[in-house]
Formats: C-alpha cells, sequence, structure tokens
C-alpha cells in the first residue's frame, strides 16, 4: 500500500484537477503512479482517476500482486485493450495527461481511442509529492541509515591501490546485505583528476595516496530513496585540494544552517555560490545547490538560481555544493536534510573529513 493515506491523498489531487479545470487525469509517470496507488511496479501501469474513483492499469503479470497492494479498482489489460477499457470512462471529458512523460505516440495513442478533449498539464501530482508524509519520511530515514551504515563498512576500504569499481560494488553490496532493495542510483566514485567529473562512474582507476575520492550513493527501499555525498582524502593532501575541500565544506556548513521553512530554494542556492565565491571558486561550482528526494532520486523542490519554490516542513532536500578543476580534481559535500517547523533536521549521519 501507499505511505500516504489514500483519502487525503486523493482529496487533495481531485481539488488540483478541478482547478486545474479537467473531469479527469490519466497517470503514466511511474512514481506518481505509485504514489496515488501503492503499487509496486509502477513501470508497467497507468492510473486513470475520474469522479467515479481511481483505476489501475496493468497486465496479467502483475495480477496478484496488484490485488495485493493496491487499494484503488483495478483492471488487468494490455494496450489497446487499456485504452479501449478507459475510452468509456473518459467519453465526452476534459481528461488532463502529464505533459513532461507521456510521449508524442502516446498521445496519439489517446487520441485514437478516446473521444475527449486531451489537456496538458504540468507537475500536478508532483506538487502534492514536495511534502513528504510522516510514513515517506520515515522511509527515506531508513533508507539514509543504511546508507550510513554501509558507508561505514566501506570507509576502511579507502586505501592507496583500491579500485574505484570495487568500492563502488562494496557500498552496494553492503546496503543489500543490510536491507536496501538496492542501490539509489548508479554511485559514483571519481578519485585524482576524475574527482572534477560531478557525474563520474566508477572506473577501473585505482586510489593513488595525496588524492581525494568523491563518493555519491544512495539506498532504495520500498521505492523511496536516499542520496548522500563524502569526499575523503587518501593520506596527506596538498595545500590547492585542502584549500578546495574546505571551501566545499563551508559552502555546506552555511547552506545548511540556513534551510528552514520559508527559506527561498533560489536564496539557499545564492547563499552558496557567495560562500564559494568569497573562496575564489564561483565559477567552479556548476550545478544547482540540491533538490527533492523520495520516490524519484531527483524531484522537487529544486534548490537552484531560477526556482521561486519556497522550502515548506516535510520537505525532504539535499544540500550539496561542489567545485570542479579539470586537471585537478573536485569536491563535493551531500547532505539529507528533513524541512521541520523550527528549522531542519539533518537525516545523513556519515562524518566528513576534517583536513
Amino acid at each position: 500500500m501507499s505511505p500516504v493515506s489514500e483519502s487525503n491523498t486523493l482529496q487533495a489531487i481531485r481539488a488540483a484537477m478541478q482547478q486545474a479545470g479537467v473531469d479527469a487525469l490519466w497517470i503514466s509517470q511511474p512514481a506518481n503512479v505509485r504514489y496515488l496507488s501503492g503499487f509496486s511496479s509502477p513501470e508497467d501501469a497507468k492510473l486513470l482517476l475520474t469522479a467515479e474513483g481511481a483505476l489501475l492499469y496493468t497486465d496479467s503479470r502483475y495480477a496478484l500482486q496488484a490485488a495485493q497492494e493496491v487499494g484503488t479498482g483495478v483492471h488487468i489489460a494490455r494496450p489497446p485493450a487499456t485504452l479501449e477499457h478507459a475510452a468509456e470512462r473518459v467519453r465526452g471529458l476534459r481528461v488532463g495527461f502529464e505533459a513532461e512523460h507521456l510521449t508524442v505516440a502516446g498521445l496519439d495513442e489517446l487520441r485514437q481511442y478516446w473521444q475527449a478533449e486531451l489537456l496538458p498539464l504540468r507537475r500536478l501530482v508532483e506538487t502534492l509529492r514536495l511534502v513528504k508524509s510522516d510514513a515517506e519520511v520515515a522511509l527515506i530515514r531508513r533508507a539514509q541509515a543504511i546508507a550510513d551504515a554501509a558507508y561505514a563498512e566501506v570507509l576502511p576500504q579507502l586505501q592507496a591501490g583500491a579500485r574505484e569499481s570495487d568500492l563502488a560494488l562494496a557500498l552496494e553490496l553492503a546496503m543489500r546485505r543490510l536491507g536496501a532493495d538496492g542501490p539509489s542510483f548508479e554511485t559514483i566514485v571519481a578519485s585524482g583528476e576524475r574527482g572534477a567529473l560531478p557525474h563520474g562512474r566508477a572506473s577501473g582507476k585505482q586510489l593513488a595516496a595525496g588524492e581525494l575520492v568523491t563518493l555519491d550513493f544512495g539506498a532504495l527501499l520500498d521505492g523511496y530513496h536516499s542520496d548522500m555525498t563524502r569526499t575523503v582524502p587518501i593520506g596527506e593532501v596538498g595545500p590547492e585540494l585542502r584549500r578546495l575541500y574546505l571551501a566545499v565544506l563551508d559552502a555546506e556548513e552555511q547552506a545548511i544552517a540556513a534551510a528552514g521553512p520559508g527559506m527561498r530554494a533560489a536564496d539557499l542556492d545564492t547563499l552558496a555560490r557567495e560562500v564559494l565565491a568569497g573562496h575564489g571558486l564561483a565559477e567552479s561550482f556548476t550545478h544547482s545547490l540540491g533538490h527533492g528526494v523520495g520516490l524519484d532520486i531527483h524531484e522537487g523542490p529544486g534548490l537552484r538560481a531560477t526556482s521561486d519554490e519556497v522550502l515548506r516542513p516535510g520537505m525532504v532536500v539535499t544540500i550539496e555544493p561542489g567545485v570542479y578543476l579539470p586537471g585537478v580534481g573536485g569536491v563535493r559535500i551531500e547532505d539529507l536534510l528533513l524541512i521541520t517547523e523550527s528549522g531542519h533536521e539533518v537525516l545523513s549521519q556519515s562524518p566528513k573529513a576534517r583536513l
């Protein structure tokens, strides 16, 4: 079952549909399908919301699973029978669809089978997902605790001669052994000059003394993600790498201290950039300060300069400034935060290197 209150969520989505001017809503984004139905294989399902109720469409491979997991109605069929069945329920209605997810081919199919007015909508369900329920927070908290425990196991292996790919595998195996369903995303391990790659995939490179190594990873648990980054020195590092590390740590700590309800996401991003500018590193911070985490590893709110979102209690976000110097290396430090009524709670508990 979904870790959100079905009645409250469906009531909220119906209010949003009314405001958007639609009579029905066709949900095809997997995380949104799971959020509204509790179905754990949402990539093979669609959800139709009408005044009569919610109806999940999936195929016969999932008949028993859907019966066990889903609190709404379920119809077992494969396309095009799915669309033919839904056609009778949407005839003559104004039907919203997820413009940022439905393909052109998918929209053509809806037009072929449905006699309805189709209206593109953006982020209708995602807006509801911004603030997590207590049950959602509990899952994210558990996922992060698993990631913290896995990191503690692997930390002694961060020595000269260890291969990046072996460290990534060790983290993922530890997370699974500790109860995760898998990693939240492809684990990032980037050492030495490869640290200048913000999303550097783990390679066969061996760690060397005097380098920094960045590890970005998370655990997946019952559909919910965690996300954390640590940058670790391999022995003693030189003054330039130490300068980069301390600058990023300064930016991260100041941004975390400022995070709380009422803070504009754009202002938090600006704060971190100004701190790094004070260290002469503004141009080396090439991505946003952070993002929301939940059923998707990257979801709202976006902590970036162009965001118009304001932090609210119940949001779960990352704070992850980084600097990247080609030919030198890079540093990123990331923590996972729950925004609370009085400020924030740092969910990631793994220690940070103190150079």
